[in-house]
């Protein structure tokens, strides 16, 4: 019942027309926007405005949350789910933003991005912005973030979300494994593709993995092909070969 009242909310969004003004806030901030194919630059743009629209995005620490950044910040998130679909943020409520980095009760030291279990994202605007500004360091706090929440999809941060097929599981699972493993041993090949960061559990992984997927995707996939390869038929992107 639930899924079925999600899906009316999304088809009356998907009616309404796209704010003319947000398409100066993409071309301004958003440099993948402007590399998309006119075949997915419409579907971009319906998954972008449900999303903004569907979430409730709230400003902390005296922030007030602009349509920039609404803008903004969705697109992050639908470049991952733009093959796959809206439904993997089914779980996701809330996005929470602050204008810098922040403090949260359970951890020490300042934060830049968090995924909570109970469905709310906590990013901090100007780390966004970075991310989007250095478009090929690998490292964008906002996939992150939202790489984790598409993980959580099917109820744990284990690594390992919701694939296309159940025949995919195996291959995913060795393949990650391995070089999550290696990662952690500090091997050259990893090293010079991933954070070491990815190397502190299986959900830093994959959410480091999909940083350096759509930012480093040649690098990944001269690297580690495997990798690269899993990740392209999760995502359904080629970054590597611009599509």
């Amino acid at each position: 019942m639930v899924s079925f009242i999600r899906q009316l909310r999304r088809r009356r969004l998907l009616r309404r027309p796209f704010p003319e003004a947000w398409l100066g806030y993409l071309d301004a901030r958003v440099p993948f926007f402007r590399t998309l194919s006119p075949e997915l630059r419409q579907p971009f743009l319906d998954k972008l405005k449900v999303f903004a629209w569907e979430k409730e995005f709230i400003g902390a620490g005296g922030l007030e949350v602009t349509d920039e950044m609404r803008v903004v910040i969705s697109a992050t998130a639908v470049q991952l789910v733009l093959h796959l679909g809206l439904s993997y943020y089914d779980r996701l409520r809330e996005v929470i933003v602050y204008p810098g980095a922040f403090r949260i009760p359970d951890r020490t030291g300042v934060v830049l991005g968090e995924a909570k279990h109970w469905g709310s994202v906590i990013l901090s605007w100007e780390s966004v912005l970075t991310g989007l500004r250095n478009p090929d360091d690998g490292h964008d706090t906002a996939t992150h973030e939202f790489a984790h929440v598409l993980d959580r999809a099917d109820g744990a941060f284990d690594g390992t979300p919701s694939l296309r097929a159940y025949s995919h599981y195996r291959a995913w699972s060795a393949v990650m494994s391995e070089h999550f493993h290696k990662l952690q041993q500090g091997r050259r090949r990893e090293r010079q593709v991933l954070d070491d960061y990815g190397g502190l559990n299986e959900a830093e992984f994959f959410a480091v993995a999909t940083e350096s997927f759509f930012e480093k995707p040649r690098q990944m996939r001269e690297k580690t092909p495997e990798l690269y390869e899993e990740l392209r038929r999760f995502y359904g992107w080629d970054p590597a070969a611009g599509a």
